[in-house]
């Protein structure tokens, strides 16, 4: 810019000075009429502009250059995500409660243990229970030996019908007062639902406890976890049973391969959306209920798909979206050229490119706003 202006301002002396030098002789010669020396003056002036003129053209050249990046575009696989937030669950975490209030006189476990399904975490006092389940077995026994001995006499045709339907209903109902009071003692022992890690235990051996809203204590299996969400309505079709999903864990920084094993039946008239569960895989057991997860949830694959940065997208005045190519390029150098494009879709800043570019065909992927069409380039 600056030796543009020097010779810009060179022209402008050169006239003013000529003008100045020979003001008296183009003077005299017009007095005298000379049309011939007019013409030579004239044709002296023009070729010193044309001169300029040059030497203007050559500096707007070499300012019409411009150094870029160059990409070549290929056929490849695109995918189309739908990125959504859902949060980490499991099926298997409980409050464990006591079936009978009481005092709790064993307490077998401690936070962080494992545990199995059935296994005895607990046990409360039973109240005397024991005692009752001895006399009533002694009561079942008396019964069912009368009942025996009634039936011996029954089958020689001793007795009568009566005497040995009694001492069946008698024996009968010894029997079931064993088991309903077995039953209520069996609700003194404390027993873990699932396999699984005590969490947390809230109470301590001698408390008196009952079922409550805070429980014993925590038992969480962490083998069968899963992601919920809720996703718009449109995708309704695009989703199925075993679909892929990418869980990103933002506490953890890692990346999970899970699967969708649930969609909901049921659309949301609030927010237009339905539920979904993914299954997540769980090796290192970092996964914990309520951690926040993000979701990209494959929607859409292209096999043979041309796409480029969306960065490098730009649009005219007319709202025709372009991209620049190199025209003849020499693998140094080449020229600008504007191309048409007809978008597809978008996805962790790549775009699928429907119409426009060809395989192989090279585009300007940095410095795109400092150039215009025609203009020579340096990669």
């Amino acid at each position: 810019m600056k030796k543009i202006v020097i010779l810009t301002t060179l022209s402008i002396l050169l006239l003013s000075c000529g003008n100045k030098e020979n003001k008296q002789s183009i003077d005299s010669l017009i007095e005298t009429k000379n049309i011939k020396a007019l013409q030579e003056k004239k044709t002296a002036l023009q070729v010193e502009v044309a001169k300029i003129e040059e030497a203007l053209a050559k500096l707007d050249t070499k300012k019409e250059e411009a150094l870029v990046s160059v990409i070549t575009v290929k056929d490849t696989v695109f995918n189309h995500y739908l990125d959504i937030q859902g949060n980490v669950n499991t099926k298997e975490i409980i409050l464990v409660q006591p079936e009978m209030p009481g005092t709790l006189i064993n307490l077998n476990v401690k936070a962080g243990q494992r545990v199995s399904k059935g296994q005895v975490l607990g046990r409360t006092d039973d109240g005397g229970m024991s005692q009752q389940v001895a006399s009533l077995e002694s009561q079942y026994a008396l019964a069912k030996t009368t009942f025996e001995r009634q039936k011996n006499l029954w089958n020689q045709k001793i007795g009568s019908e009566i005497q040995y339907l009694q001492a069946q209903t008698q024996m009968i109902s010894a029997q079931r007062s064993v088991a309903q009071i077995k039953a209520q003692l069996s609700k003194t022992v404390i027993k873990a639902p699932f396999s699984g890690v005590i969490d947390e235990v809230f109470v301590e051996k001698g408390q008196v406890v009952s079922p409550n809203q805070q429980g014993l204590m925590r038992i969480v299996n962490l083998s069968n976890m899963f992601v919920s969400t809720a996703v718009p309505e449109t995708y309704i079709g695009k989703l199925k049973i075993g679909t892929e999903v990418d869980v990103y864990l933002t506490s953890l920084g890692k990346t999970y391969k899970g699967k969708v094993r649930q969609i909901g039946n049921f659309i949301n008239p609030n927010n237009r959306s339905f539920g979904i569960e993914v299954s997540v895989p769980n090796p290192e057991n970092l996964l914990r209920p309520n951690q926040v997860a993000k979701l990209k949830i494959i929607d859409y694959v292209n096999n043979n798909a041309i796409t480029v940065p969306s960065n490098v997208i730009q649009e005219d005045g007319q709202g025709n979206k372009f991209v620049y190519a190199v025209n003849g390029s020499n693998g140094k150098t080449g020229t600008a050229k504007k191309v048409i494009v007809t978008l597809g879709k978008s996805s962790d800043n790549v775009t699928e490119i429907l119409s426009g570019l060809t395989p192989d065909a090279i585009i300007v992927s940095e410095g795109v706003n400092n150039i215009s069409e025609g203009m020579k380039l340096n990669f």
